[in-house]
């Protein structure tokens, strides 16, 4: 294995400081000794990802319009949390009821996980939800209009190479939830 070396950070900013979008940039000594003083960091929360499978054995998914591409998706219930303030199984359970309505008495964590190490600072936290039931009502935030969708999880590779799945956390958590059950 080649002996690589980090970077050396020089300096660093908070260039936006807002609560909903926190960017940093860094002055950076590269290893072979270039510098870059621009280089942008976005510090974005953690987030909690379930996979939430019913008796029937259908995926719970959530359909909802995301502004940045301007169009819908498909994609596994989840959100951001602090925490300092809750655990990721926490998170991913409140998550799950507020967005389906659905409920699971046990998640099992699959993974950890980075969707940009590159550019983003934070880690997804996967979770199974076998035998999810429907307890309630969706409680969804202001910027949420959510549609519930269930697929059975037969079909949900062909939903993936047809291009009908396709964000890449709930794509590398179906891949990995679908290994973890064999």
């Amino acid at each position: 294995m080649k002996n690589l070396e980090k970077w050396q950070l020089l300096q660093s900013k908070l260039v936006i400081d807002h609560y909903w979008c926190k960017v940093r940039q860094d002055e950076i000594k590269l290893p072979n000794g270039n510098i870059i003083d621009d280089y942008f960091v976005y510090i974005k929360p953690e987030v909690a990802l379930v996979l939430p499978i019913t008796s029937s054995r259908e995926i719970v998914f959530v359909r909802q319009y995301r502004h940045a591409i301007g169009e819908f998706f498909i994609e596994l219930p989840a959100g951001s949390f602090d925490p300092t303030q809750e655990s990721a199984e926490t998170a991913a359970k409140r998550e799950l009821q507020e967005e389906t309505g659905y409920s699971a008495e046990k998640i099992i964590k699959i993974a950890t996980f980075y969707d940009k190490p590159s550019k983003e600072t934070n880690q997804i936290h996967l979770f199974l939800a076998e035998n999810v039931v429907k307890v309630g009502g969706q409680e969804l935030d202001i910027t949420e209009e959510i549609e519930i969708v269930l697929i059975p999880i037969e079909s949900v590779l062909d939903k993936i190479t047809q291009g009908e799945i396709s964000v890449a956390g709930t794509v590398a958590a179906l891949f990995l939830g679908l290994n973890f059950l064999g």
